[in-house]
């Protein structure tokens, strides 16, 4: 009798590739970055130019105290949205217990959350917007209302496509009969999305409301 001896290096072997959303995402998210560090370039040119004491007059209409609560609930919600990203990957879609037993929530109760928390946001930008057009800063009337309204104006637009992002997966998550594989990617992508939008705001609200 002879025996067969299998190399093991000539054994085919499982390939593992990276999922193709995740990477697409990340690519893209690359590019939104070049788009926001020119922004900042902008911002920092305009302010160079404009002289210090120009630029400190101005900003010294904003509402620090308020923008940064604005900030903080924003920055939260990347907390809750990958508490929801947790419950994804457990492929969990909804809530095992009672509204109140937190530790017991599935992604839609932390996506949900998370929405308010963004909408909380959009709002509260809204708001000082019309605040600071009373005071006379207003996007055509000086050089700091351009770049502050163009800079956080182009963020604002990106955290209502992440409002609606998260809408389009509660919607499917609804939909579906059974939560598995293909939501829990959704969601993981879509947060990569969301905290991309909250890093980005913590460096917008250091460079336009804290450094002077």
């Amino acid at each position: 009798m002879s025996s067969t001896v299998t190399n093991p290096t000539l054994m085919p072997r499982k390939v593992n590739r990276p999922n193709v959303v995740a990477v697409g995402t990340i690519v893209w998210l690359s590019s939104e970055l070049m788009f926001f560090a020119a922004l900042f370039a902008m911002y920092f040119t305009t302010r160079s130019v404009q002289g210090p004491k120009v630029w400190s007059e101005s900003s010294a209409l904003l509402n620090i105290p308020f923008a940064a609560i604005n900030t903080t609930v924003l920055v939260l919600s990347s907390v809750t949205c990958q508490f929801g990203v947790f419950a994804a990957e457990r492929f969990q879609a909804s809530r095992s217990g009672k509204l109140w037993q937190f530790t017991k929530w599935g992604l839609r109760e932390w996506f949900a959350l998370t929405f308010l928390m963004g909408a909380f946001f959009i709002g509260g930008q809204v708001y000082e917007y019309a605040k600071l057009v009373s005071e006379g800063i207003s996007l055509s009337a000086q050089a700091y209302g351009s770049v502050f309204y163009i800079t956080t104006g182009f963020h604002g637009m990106h955290v209502t496509g992440g409002l609606i992002a998260f809408l389009v997966v509660l919607l499917r998550v609804f939909k579906v009969q059974k939560f598995g594989h293909k939501q829990a990617t959704t969601a993981i992508v879509v947060s990569y999305y969301w905290h991309f939008v909250d890093i980005v705001w913590i460096a917008l609200f250091s460079a336009i409301y804290l450094i002077k």
